[in-house]
């Protein structure tokens, strides 16, 4: 039995240690943000937040997570409650078909949570590891800047 703490709420999972964190939270837990996009840590449409810093879920295993913050795109808001990062990414339309989005969000989220005035070079750094096949990248950093500028360090 393993515990995990997501979204601010503990569960007790019946599940092998070696499970990567994607599977558990799509599977067990039913959330659906973050996607399976390549499997091998590499794109980053699986990205999830774990102590406030962007990971890979597909490639991390549920063993290493006990005691840790596990966050999903699910804990920053709710479709009628986005939150400032979310929000951002609405104004600047920084989706075209949306499956990079909830990894960009949550690097975003965690870059915006250590740095909140970061200038343009350091947004491009920091989601470089996240890639968008559609080629929305420039209104991404667009949404980060603005997130940025919004929330005051708020994020």
């Amino acid at each position: 039995m393993i515990t995990l703490n997501v979204n601010g709420n503990t569960h007790a999972l019946d599940a092998d240690p070696a499970t990567p964190l994607l599977y558990v939270l799509t599977d067990h837990l039913g959330l659906n943000g973050a996607k399976y996009g390549c499997g091998l840590g590499q794109c980053g449409a699986c990205t999830v937040l774990v102590d406030r810093e962007p990971v890979f879920s597909c490639v991390i295993p549920i063993s290493v997570l006990e005691k840790r913050r596990i966050t999903t795109l699910e804990g920053l808001g709710t479709p009628e409650n986005p939150g400032p990062v979310q929000r951002a990414f609405i104004a600047e339309q920084a989706a075209q078909c949306g499956f990079c989005i909830p990894g960009m969000i949550l690097r975003a989220q965690a870059l915006l949570g250590r740095n909140p005035a970061p200038t343009p070079e350091e947004i491009r750094a920091h989601m470089a590891p996240n890639l968008c096949r559609c080629g929305t990248h420039m209104r991404i950093l667009r949404a980060v800047a603005r997130a940025a500028r919004e929330t005051k360090g708020a994020a």
